[in-house]
């Protein structure tokens, strides 16, 4: 087991990806981004079966950094109640693990 882990979110279009994946980035909270979509979503929301197009937001970071990543998250979403999950990067190639723990370290 690592302490990296991969966050993820999504939210209605590409450019609200975008603008919220890079302020992230450079603040250091997340090592980097991708953005996958569009992609299908089918769930609950508010007591309601649905279905919806969404950009999926996957991001890079350490344990110690998810809160406030998190909290950036929450703050800068378009959407009230976002999904925001963290999943553990239990195994990666040295360099790349090294990357993300440097790239996300307080200076």
């Amino acid at each position: 087991m690592t302490e990296c882990v991969q966050v993820s979110t999504a939210t209605p279009t590409r450019e609200q990806a975008v603008a919220l994946a890079g302020p992230a980035v450079q603040q250091r909270l997340a090592a980097g981004a991708q953005i996958v979509g569009p992609v299908t979503s089918v769930f609950w929301h508010l007591e309601e079966f649905g279905t919806g197009e969404e950009w999926q937001l996957l991001l890079k970071t350490t344990a110690d950094r998810y809160q406030e990543l998190e909290a950036y998250l929450l703050e800068a979403h378009p959407w009230d109640n976002p999904e925001v999950c963290a999943v553990p990067i239990t195994a990666g190639a040295d360099r790349c693990l090294t990357w993300i723990r440097k790239s996300v370290a307080r200076h």
